[in-house]
């Protein structure tokens, strides 16, 4: 499985349009600010915090030797390369929109076994308990996550990943169970 570390991936998803940035650089090798700005059909700001993330995490950097520098050109790097296939695949999917938000990928990525909910909490230390409860309800109805409740007593809850998100992810390890 090609992700990056678990920090790595957090922050990659921290901003809408890091992976959809990402995934376009690696498509094209780089681009200017403004093409980016008009194929992803972002403001200026977002799109300046996004690659802000990007180069902070290697991922990508400034063509010093190009252009105006009112007028930047980006290019991926040899981290970014690696990055970018979970970018590219996240970007392309069917659920793109509940993909990119910040924690959908990073609770994808902790559900590589069936895990319950304080053991996805003890797996992303970062992660609110409500943001993880909104993650994975959006998860769920995305067909992307399973809920099952045991018939235990006291009941409990164990989340498992899908064939839809096996795909996603490009995982052999992730387990998918319908």
């Amino acid at each position: 499985m090609s992700t990056p570390p678990g920090g790595e991936l957090v922050d990659l998803f921290h901003h809408r349009w890091a992976a959809p940035a990402l995934a376009l650089l690696a498509e094209r090798g780089g681009a200017r600010f403004v093409e980016l700005q008009r194929k992803l059909g972002v403001g200026r700001e977002s799109l300046h915090r996004a690659l802000d993330a990007l180069v902070s995490l290697g991922y990508v950097r400034r063509n010093e030797g190009y252009g105006h520098p009112l007028r930047p050109e980006y290019v991926i790097t040899g981290a970014g390369r690696s990055a970018a296939q979970l970018a590219t695949r996240v970007s392309g999917s069917r659920a793109r929109e509940t993909l990119l938000r910040k924690w959908s990928v990073p609770v994808l990525v902790s559900l590589d076994e069936p895990r319950r909910f304080s053991g996805l909490r003890s797996a992303l230390p970062d992660v609110t308990p409500r943001a993880l409860a909104l993650a994975l309800r959006d998860l769920e109805s995305a067909g992307l996550v399973r809920r099952e409740v045991l018939p235990t007593r006291p009941p409990s809850t164990v989340y498992r990943t899908t064939r839809g998100a096996a795909s996603v992810l490009g995982s052999r390890t992730a387990r998918a169970r319908r």
